[in-house]
């Protein structure tokens, strides 16, 4: 069931809110818990302060909800990052809205495909979903990701 919600989606450039820091680490301490640490792909808060990356954040009020990314590999092909969604809300169509979002941003810099790397474990079932649902298919890695039994590749053109 989709709740009613007034989400709103900023674009974040310096990422020096401490509530971002903290979803953030939160995102990373799950990765860390479900993935070993040669899987664990997360980018931290430096990672998206990078040339190349552009960063989101969900607020419902001021409370931040989601996040998503999108980092540059080359000028026809871009990876989704940071793709989270907190807890208490998964399965409220936020986590759709946020990568509808990124979609088109990625759209807007030209990109031509839009890949990601998420886990095999079932823990990011949900996601794997939400991601064939709105376009992808699993693919080969990509980039400079190798195999790895506990990533699960997927990409789609744009």
């Amino acid at each position: 069931m989709t709740m009613a919600y007034d989400l709103r989606i900023l674009r974040d450039e310096e990422l020096l809110d401490p509530r971002i820091a903290a979803f953030l680490e939160e995102h990373l301490a799950d990765m860390r818990r479900i993935s070993p640490p040669e899987s664990v792909h997360a980018l931290d808060l430096d990672a998206l302060r990078q040339p190349g990356v552009r960063f989101w954040t969900g607020w419902l009020g001021d409370t931040l909800v989601a996040s998503a990314a999108i980092k540059r590999l080359d000028d026809e092909h871009a990876e989704l990052k940071s793709m989270r969604t907190t807890a208490a809300l998964r399965g409220q169509g936020i986590a759709a809205r946020m990568l509808a979002h990124a979609v088109a941003e990625a759209r807007t810099q030209s990109h031509i495909r839009l890949s990601l790397e998420t886990g095999s474990q079932p823990f990011f079932a949900p996601a794997r979903a939400l991601y064939a649902k709105h376009g992808f298919e699993d693919c080969d890695p990509f980039g400079s990701y190798g195999p790895d039994p506990n990533s699960h590749f997927m990409t789609r053109l744009l």
